[in-house]
């Protein structure tokens, strides 16, 4: 019998950005991530998993992580990727496709959007549970360390379906003069100008389009934008592409950030289908932040297209599999 093994990537930069002075954001320091790690060692044991492959990081996360917990302790086997870390998005793009190699059968990744991005890049087939230690929270959600190791124990094992744990996640594919260049789970905001500066968003006045694959009222970052006008699920075969302007006929109030406020004028709004694609604003240069993060310039001469996608990353809902467990049982213990 092959062993069950679940990698777990945490991000020492999550939560760390700007906004944490602009709109004064919880911060998730690095000590309690690690207790986050722990906990989830626990849960991964509890389930049965043989192995723990955790991505290494110039914080130490993963080996303060391994170092408390107690020599009693049950755990599985637990290791640290052998891999270089260069302290960039890079380091979970390689780790996650580390852990695929290596026969994971699912990744925790604590962090926000953009870290669940990065690892969604490297994870392939392989499902992700992202647990909310960011700034701007849409994909990760707030779940407690024990729950994470035993729903990703669960997945990776299978002990339940992945259709009924988890579901494919929405894309929108970036291509740059006809080439594919990057991808975004949740939106791709389009702002003038070339300046990478902070990576994060914090001011809405630069902003020219908004594209997105899902929006929730309840949620904050660029997608509410999108979400004060049309909300869509994640399960809605649909996106929604914004045009903005200071002479729009619709101004939104949204929070794009946390304790942050921009109002937003809004020239155009049309829904987009599966496959479909949307050319980005003729203006250069311009710079694209995919999932809330600066990350391509485009200079003139450049085209850029961004088409809405249905085969993403596969996204475990933890509720969901906890559910799943209850009803399997795989928790009671039985005395015959």
């Amino acid at each position: 019998m092959s062993e069950t093994i679940v990698g777990i990537i945490a991000n020492p930069a999550s939560g760390k950005d700007i906004r944490r002075l602009t709109g004064h954001a919880t911060t998730v320091d690095n000590q309690a991530k690690v207790a986050i790690v722990r906990r989830a060692l626990v849960g991964l044991v509890a389930v049965g998993v043989d192995r723990a492959l955790i991505m290494p990081d110039s914080y130490s996360l993963g080996e303060r992580a391994l170092q408390g917990l107690g020599a009693g302790q049950a755990m599985p086997r637990a290791e640290l990727l052998d891999m270089e870390v260069d302290n960039t998005s890079a380091d979970s793009e390689r780790a996650a496709a580390l852990m695929r190699q290596a026969g994971a059968g699912c990744l925790i990744v604590l962090g926000g959007d953009g870290t669940t991005r990065a690892a969604s890049k490297g994870a392939g087939e392989m499902p992700l549970l992202p647990v909310s230690t960011g700034t701007n929270n849409v994909l990760p959600t707030f779940v407690e360390g024990t729950v994470a190791g035993m729903v990703a124990g669960a997945v990776a094992s299978g002990a339940i379906p992945l259709g009924r744990a988890a579901s494919r996640h929405k894309w929108l594919a970036v291509a740059v003069n006809g080439a594919p260049r990057d991808r975004a789970l949740v939106d791709v905001a389009v702002l003038a100008g070339r300046f990478v500066g902070s990576r994060a968003i914090w001011d809405a006045a630069d902003l020219r389009q908004v594209i997105v694959t899902r929006a929730d009222p309840a949620t904050i970052g660029i997608s509410a934008i999108a979400a004060l006008l049309r909300p869509i699920s994640p399960s809605e075969p649909l996106g929604l592409a914004l045009a903005i302007s200071p002479d729009g006929g619709w101004r939104v109030r949204a929070a794009i950030g946390p304790g942050l406020f921009a109002e937003v004028a809004i020239a155009e709004s049309r829904e987009l289908t599966i496959g479909e694609s949307i050319a980005v604003a003729e203006e250069r240069p311009l710079m694209l932040a995919l999932d809330g993060e600066r990350e391509i310039v485009l200079y003139p001469g450049d085209d850029a297209t961004i088409t809405l996608r249905a085969d993403g990353p596969w996204i475990v809902n933890p509720s969901e599999a906890m559910r799943e467990i209850v009803a399997r049982q795989l928790l009671v213990i039985r005395q015959d």
